[in-house]
């Protein structure tokens, strides 16, 4: 199917219908559907969500403490914000069960660039996809129903057509009661449409922003007289109205009113009304307008501070059900917003060096953490992204205990999103002859960025400080290790070797008995297996060498049990990978003559390092990066 039968299709089926009275109610009976409210519809439009078992993956189960969470299909691309996405469904679906959130405005909390406006595109995007059923010519699309009385009809109706007393609580719009008059009463003139909300058309979403202090009235929001229509119709006939206000346009649907308190609080009065009674006035003397849509509304902390701490402004506050959208905490999931922002950009394509966007990750997320007390922050943003540092960190704490110290408020300050994508771009062309992004680049521009925001002092010490105590020196950690694996070239047979012999030395150590080699028919005794594991211990600093070989022979004899008797891999112990690690890359002078970009030595060197080079760029780097990469870590090496 090409893209033009598409968009016919697709304009195919939002398509108006019409039908009469008789034919709406007979739907009503048949699909539930055709009476819901904008909430209803909005939870249909979401969906069900999935369900986690937190207790099936070690690192949620750490984060998410063995719940079951939910996670809707309709929100996939908006990592790490949970917590957020389920209080606005948890709001559609106690609006949707008539309960006071029904009542209430939804009013999205969070920092710039944390992700608001997205919440609020994606939720008028769903508004999109179910249809509702409205009076045809109304001017505010209004419910059929509301020419029904609840007390006189409600029963009738509910036994007929099963539809329940409350969806009749609705006023008609004066447009209506002029047209009831017209007909002379008979309401089966009326036509009703099923229609589909509309970003585009305006229908049943609106967007309302604040204007200026000084000229803005309610009208942005109830609309107007149409002076044009003066020369007909007298000023407070409902047909001189125009009916273009935000609350008009979104009846049935969602109004969204962008930095909410930045407008006026005289602006905001018709919100109360419509959002507590269903109905709000006009700006002339006819009667009261419906609405039955949901008011989404979103602002930064300083705003809502204003707000709430006025005290003419109660009765607004008790009217908000405030969902906080803070930054992303997880690494793991600021890299993933990266990627896809990287995805929808033509530097798609482009060679990111492994590690960039880790690193940035980092750095995003150690701004907006709050410091914790006896503990590393660094080790607090691995734990927020549920690693287990019970081996490498004793003084880390659990998630929870985090979480609790640091408050409500953690996420709201720090560096934003949209900050850090600023300063990939910048990575991504910091050299004019390739368009490709690495840490070292990075680090640079990450520090004059900090420079040029003029921080106040205090906080750019901080951020250069996690630069040059974190980041800086894991990194050297981190493309050390890359290089020495790249020259390595059978490095996981190498590393296997060693665990294998070292297993088999601590095994005969502890048990006091002789080994003989059955390769060489050497013979080693126990002083003599203490300085062969000496050799690998002492490069690691190993300081309690007998509860160290107990405890990994204890390790492999448990692990043998479950891989049919063989020794399992050397990397799956993480202390002993590490210590076999620095006895394997002891020596780095080997490294220098094949990772270095001078002038090589002989024909055997020079096939060497075009080797190292090859399984580097197989590794994700470019050429050009390698030799940046070589030189930056020898120079840290050489420094440190």
């Amino acid at each position: 199917m090409d893209a033009i039968s598409n968009f016919a299709a697709r304009y195919a089926r939002s398509r108006e219908e019409e039908m009469s009275i008789d034919e709406y109610l007979a739907e009503c009976k048949r699909d539930p559907m055709a009476y819901a409210t904008s909430a209803q519809r909005m939870l249909a439009a979401i969906g069900e969500p999935e369900m986690v078992d937190t207790r099936n993956d070690p690192r949620l189960s750490r984060l998410f403490a063995n719940k079951v969470i939910k996670r809707y299909p309709a929100f996939t691309e908006f990592y790490g914000m949970e917590e957020s996405i389920e209080q606005v469904v948890s709001f559609f679906r106690h609006a949707a069960q008539g309960l006071e959130e029904r009542k209430q405005i939804l009013y999205l909390l969070g920092p710039v660039g944390g992700g608001k406006s997205s919440i609020a595109e994606r939720l008028k995007a769903l508004m999109q996809k179910v249809p509702f059923y409205a009076l045809k010519g109304s001017p505010v699309n209004e419910s059929p129903l509301g020419l029904f009385d609840a007390a006189e009809d409600g029963p009738v109706l509910e036994e007929q057509f099963g539809i329940p007393r409350r969806y009749l609580q609705r006023v008609l719009s004066p447009w209506a009661v002029k047209r009831l008059e017209e007909y002379g009463g008979d309401i089966r003139q009326f036509r009703v449409v099923k229609r589909y909300p509309s970003v585009l058309k305006q229908v049943g979403i609106a967007k309302t922003e604040p204007g200026d202090e000084n000229n803005q009235d309610i009208s942005s929001l109830v609309g107007k007289v149409d002076i044009r229509k003066l020369e007909t119709f007298a000023q407070d006939d409902t047909d001189a109205y125009s009916y273009s206000g935000g609350l008009c346009l979104a009846n049935q649907g969602l109004l969204e009113f962008v930095e909410m308190f930045k407008a006026p609080i005289k602006v905001l009065h018709p919100l109360l009304t419509a959002t507590q009674e269903g109905n709000y006035k006009g700006t002339e003397g006819f009667g009261a307008i419906p609405f039955d849509g949901v008011v989404l509304a979103h602002s930064n902390e300083s705003e809502w501070k204003a707000f709430r701490n006025n005290k003419n402004n109660e009765a607004f506050l008790d009217r908000i059900y405030i969902v906080k959208v803070p930054y992303c905490l997880r690494v793991s999931e600021e890299i993933r917003i990266y990627e896809k922002l990287i995805r929808e950009s033509s530097l798609g394509n482009a060679v990111c060096a492994p590690g960039t966007l880790k690193m940035m990750a980092q750095f995003a997320i150690l701004t907006r953490l709050k410091e914790p007390e006896n503990s590393s922050i660094f080790s607090k943003m691995q734990v927020y992204d549920g690693e287990s540092l019970k081996d490498t960190d004793p003084r880390a704490k659990s998630y929870q205990e985090y979480r609790d110290y640091a408050g409500v408020d953690e996420g709201m300050t720090g560096i934003s999103t949209r900050f850090a994508f600023k300063i990939l771009s910048k990575v991504f062309n910091f050299d004019s002859a390739e368009v490709a992004a690495n840490p070292v680049h990075l680090m640079y521009v990450l520090e004059q960025q900090i420079e040029r925001e003029q921080f106040p002092a205090e906080l750019e010490t901080k951020y250069t400080g996690y630069i040059k105590e974190f980041l800086s020196p894991r990194y050297a950690e981190f493309i050390g290790k890359e290089i020495q694996t790249a020259y390595l070239e059978s490095y996981s047979e190498y590393g296997q070797n060693i665990f294998d012999r070292y297993v088999t030395y601590a095994d005969y150590w502890i048990q006091d008995n002789e080994y003989r080699d059955t390769d060489t028919g050497e013979v080693f005794d126990r002083s003599a297996l203490n300085a062969e594991l000496e050799k690998i211990e002492k490069p690691a600093g190993i300081a309690n060498p007998k509860d160290f070989r107990n405890e990994i022979v204890n390790f492999v004899l448990r692990a043998r049990a479950n891989n049919q008797g063989k020794n399992p891999s050397w990397t799956s112990y993480e202390k002993l990978r590490l210590v076999i690690e620095k006895k394997m890359f002891s020596n780095t002078e080997e490294l220098l003559p094949v990772i270095s970009f001078n002038a090589k030595a002989s024909a055997e060197e020079a096939r060497k390092h075009e080797d190292f080079v090859t399984r580097m760029v197989n590794k994700g780097y470019t050429p050009k990066q390698v030799r940046l990469l070589c030189e930056w870590y020898l120079r840290v090496r050489k420094s440190s």
